[in-house]
């Protein structure tokens, strides 16, 4: 492995941005990555470079992928989150997922543009969920919790993510995280998964867990939660 990034400058900036102490602390925060990938660059920080590079990925160079850093795989989620155009960013989203690597970069990439298009997601996401990749899986609960519990809810949608048979933490953790933001826009709905045996005793309980941590869910409703521990 080379000893200096592809990008120069980029790698300059970034080493020159460093907190040494936010980089340990990172590191901890994110066990699943070498603690030597880790710069320690705060998100506002990054979210500024991705401003001032218009949103282009050409300030990562050739070959744009993969990245060395950790800070340059956030770096790229905060890009592809500020495009405008939603085919590209969908495009650039489908390149960057299976090299995502861990949670924080995965949830950092949440493309606005998604958010005005969301109708055009949901056939893919359905993809997303059966991907082998376990951050492909993660983002695709994500995309459904962010862009499908409101107005384009579906219940097919909660079978969607409830019909997701996988040990990964990380996987295992979003469904808890759907399902307890699901319960504070669609409690009826989600509450006959959590009193049937339609979730994984792990999942189960750690909804109902997050949920009670939750200020969007209401006290007569935790009650019942608890009943159900």
């Amino acid at each position: 492995m080379q000893t200096i990034g592809r990008n120069n400058n980029l790698e300059q900036t970034l080493f020159a941005l460093r907190d040494e102490q936010y980089a340990v602390f990172s590191a901890r925060l994110i066990p699943n990555i070498r603690p030597e990938t880790i710069i320690g660059v705060r998100s506002p920080d990054l979210r500024r470079i991705a401003r001032e590079c218009g949103y282009s990925l050409s300030i990562f160079g050739n070959p744009l992928l993969p990245h060395r850093w950790h800070e340059e795989n956030m770096l790229h989620a905060y890009i592809i989150c500020g495009m405008k155009n939603f085919g590209v960013a969908f495009d650039q989203t489908e390149l960057f997922l299976p090299f995502v690597t861990n949670w924080a970069v995965c949830d950092s990439l949440s493309p606005k543009t998604f958010a005005r298009n969301a109708e055009k997601l949901s056939g893919r996401i359905a993809i997303w969920l059966s991907s082998p990749h376990e951050y492909t899986v993660r983002f695709g609960i994500s995309m459904l919790m962010r862009h499908f519990l409101d107005i384009r809810f579906r219940h097919e949608y909660l079978q969607w993510v409830a019909s997701i048979e996988r040990d990964e933490y990380y996987i295992r953790m979003m469904q808890a995280w759907y399902f307890a933001t699901a319960l504070a826009k669609r409690w009826d709905e989600t509450m006959e998964y959590l009193r049937s045996d339609a979730l994984g005793e792990w999942v189960r309980r750690k909804s109902i867990q997050k949920a009670l941590e939750s200020f969007r869910i209401g006290d007569r409703q935790k009650d019942t939660l608890r009943s159900l521990r």
